[in-house]
């Protein structure tokens, strides 16, 4: 049973191949983002990622957004047209294979948690995604991203790509241990893992219950989206 995961980001589309066990069968593939990034642009691309990752069993996509039932509610950081189009059935009656699809930052958990206690996962992207867990379980659709941080500003204003470009690492940095000292307060979480792919500018001592982990844990995790 091959499963095919792919992760949709603001800035690339990426897929790899996953056997029954979660373990990759290939290297990561990728393509950039369409600008616009309309369903159609995007469903384009992913159809020829599937292509050419030859033969797969099923799909599982994370997804930057609130995602219900393989349905899309919010998109923020690619295109409104987004809003309650059916990734699942769409993707799945163009590869002919059943598809499952989840927030990306969720998928990102299902990778790294340890499945005990209150874990909490946070992603460093274009965007800011966050995800919660309590024993394993997943609490689905947790998005503070837009909720009100500091200065007027939310969590994704202050801490997505945009705004490290804008105010440079130390400053980005600085804001980063206050978010993770306000949402400890709020969560009282066990343990937080903070993936994405701008963990590689984080320079601060991090408190000893919070872990950087690999951004492929957002693929890895796809595996997963089929243990019911």
């Amino acid at each position: 049973m091959k499963t095919l995961a792919i992760d949709i980001g603001g800035s690339g589309l990426k897929a790899l191949l996953l056997d029954e066990q979660g373990n990759p069968l290939g290297d990561r593939d990728r393509i950039k983002t369409p600008k616009p990034a309309t369903p159609k642009a995007v469903m384009s691309l992913l159809i020829e990622l599937a292509q050419r990752q030859g033969d797969f069993d099923r799909v599982s996509v994370g997804f930057p957004g609130i995602v219900r039932k393989g349905i899309i509610y919010t998109a923020v950081n690619l295109h409104p047209d987004w809003r309650e189009y059916d990734l699942a059935t769409q993707l799945s009656s163009s590869v002919g294979k059943p598809v499952r699809v989840a927030n990306d930052a969720d998928l990102q958990g299902m990778g790294a948690i340890s499945g005990e206690g209150v874990e909490m996962v946070i992603t460093l992207g274009t965007g800011f995604g966050t995800a919660l867990f309590t024993e394993g379980h997943l609490v689905p659709n947790i998005e503070l991203a837009h909720h009100r941080f500091r200065k007027s500003e939310t969590y994704e204003e202050q801490l997505g790509r945009a705004a490290l470009k804008k105010i440079g690492s130390k400053t980005w940095n600085t804001r980063l241990l206050k978010a993770i000292e306000s949402l400890s307060r709020v969560l009282n979480y066990d343990r937080l893992y903070l993936g994405g792919g701008e963990v590689k500018h984080i320079e601060i001592e991090l408190p000893e219950n919070v872990t950087i982990v690999s951004n492929m844990l957002g693929l890895l995790g796809g595996i997963k989206l089929w243990k019911d």
